[in-house]
């Protein structure tokens, strides 16, 4: 898949097109996209994919503080796997969300030939939202692309949505964030030194250094799958402040034990994908306690696995 960062470096014969911030690229948004490549192979057409970043609620005050569920390269990454052909992380500013939804989609049309555009049921575009579905469909007589329009995916009672996500993240739901998302939700970072006490008490542990800009879940820890270097293993994951040790932190640590495994990776990149919260962060009166809560919670990630 071809990953690009500007509307200039688009030049594409016949396309199938679908817009939006995909934040999480959950269970709803997977349906919009398997069928975009689909349509688009089966006609002999490039599937594209055009998200924006920063988030337009973020740049437009309609949301502070936004977290990520995935960061460009991350959404890069899910695309790959769904066999999208170009991706577009379309730089978002007022001056974007300033303009029509005429505009913006003629700007598209300078530089790819669209034949058809593929929205989700409360898609707008453009300056006040006013490029619903309706007024894209009849946009679309004028400027000669085709608009299809996908319902709303439910799960339980209520629809999936990436603020739903969040929301089951924020409690700790990892297990229900997977349900929504159809694969775990992943921290990536570089691998930092910490203060090295989890070696000192033989259970060493790699510190992760995420984004400030990604949704971390609630401090506790869970069951997770470490992905070095392309290969899974089963870890142990603290997110929290480690009461025990450091009360007065502020911000969590990222910090796990990868089961059987104790190289040096110091500056490598790892990716942990949360399975399931095995437990709340909470303070032990000595080491020897927090030793047997340890080999307790590694005895049930190893269950899980």
């Amino acid at each position: 898949m071809r990953h690009i960062y500007s509307l200039n470096e688009l030049h594409l014969d016949k396309t199938h097109l679908t817009i939006g911030v995909f934040d999480g690229v959950h269970y709803g948004h997977q349906k919009i996209i398997s069928a975009l490549t689909k349509d688009a192979k089966k006609n002999g057409a490039t599937s594209l994919v055009i998200s924006f970043y920063p988030h337009p609620a973020a740049v437009l005050g309609k949301r502070e503080n936004v977290k990520y569920l995935t960061l460009p390269e991350e959404k890069a990454e899910i695309l790959a796997r769904m066999d999208v052909d170009v991706l577009l992380t379309h730089p978002f500013s007022q001056e974007v969300g300033a303009r029509s939804p005429k505009e913006f989609m003629k700007a598209i049309l300078a530089r790819v030939k669209v034949e058809k555009l593929l929205i989700g049921y409360d898609f707008a575009l453009g300056k006040n939202r006013i490029g619903n579905a309706d007024y894209l469909k009849s946009l679309g007589l004028e400027l000669g692309y085709a608009l299809e329009t996908f319902k709303p995916l439910s799960s339980g009672s209520d629809i999936i949505s990436s603020s739903r996500v969040r929301d089951a993240l924020v409690s700790g739901g990892v297990r229900e964030a997977h349900q929504l998302l159809g694969h775990p939700y992943a921290l990536y970072g570089s691998v930092i030194h910490g203060d090295g006490r989890g070696r000192k008490i033989n259970v060493p542990t790699a510190n992760i250094e995420i984004s400030l800009e990604k949704i971390v879940p609630k401090n506790g820890v869970y069951a997770t799958l470490a992905v070095l270097d392309g290969v899974k293993h089963p870890a142990v994951t603290n997110i929290g402040i480690r009461p025990t040790f450091t009360p007065d932190k502020e911000r969590a640590n990222i910090e796990t034990h990868i089961l059987g495994f104790s190289k040096d990776i110091y500056g490598k990149e790892l990716k942990l994908e949360l399975i399931s919260r095995l437990r709340d962060e909470k303070k032990f009166a000595s080491v020897e306690e927090l030793l047997r809560q340890i080999k307790d919670d590694i005895r049930k990630a190893e269950e899980i696995f």
